[in-house]
């Protein structure tokens, strides 16, 4: 496996105002089916940070090369946490998360 295959991949979403607590509170009691779709997906690394001023969420998550996240939108465990979450933030019609993927423009990887 070469570095550039586990490089972190990032994107934002968008969270509505007054709702932060509701939202970490629902992911600290992430489902164990929704986490074990992710970890079959190929998801070995997975975190969320919240601009409190812009109310924006960064998602930076790691795959494995062998992967199959392009599946997980397929997976109704996938599409119950949509409708879930969806009160919450800004989504498609189908209440999947709007993403707007992010540029890297530094990595440092400090092993060694």
């Amino acid at each position: 496996m070469s570095k550039d295959q586990d490089r972190p991949l990032a994107f934002r979403m968008q969270l509505k105002p007054g709702v932060a607590a509701e939202y970490e509170r629902r992911h600290d009691d992430l489902w164990p089916d929704l986490a074990q779709a992710l970890r079959e997906a190929g998801i070995h690394d997975y975190s969320i940070f919240l601009d409190e001023q812009t109310m924006s969420l960064f998602a930076v998550l790691r795959l494995r090369p062998d992967h199959k996240a392009d599946a997980l939108p397929l997976e109704p465990v996938m599409k119950r946490w949509w409708d879930y979450m969806a009160d919450l933030m800004e989504v498609h019609p189908d209440n999947r998360p709007v993403e707007w993927p992010l540029k890297s423009v530094f990595y440092f990887e400090g092993q060694g």
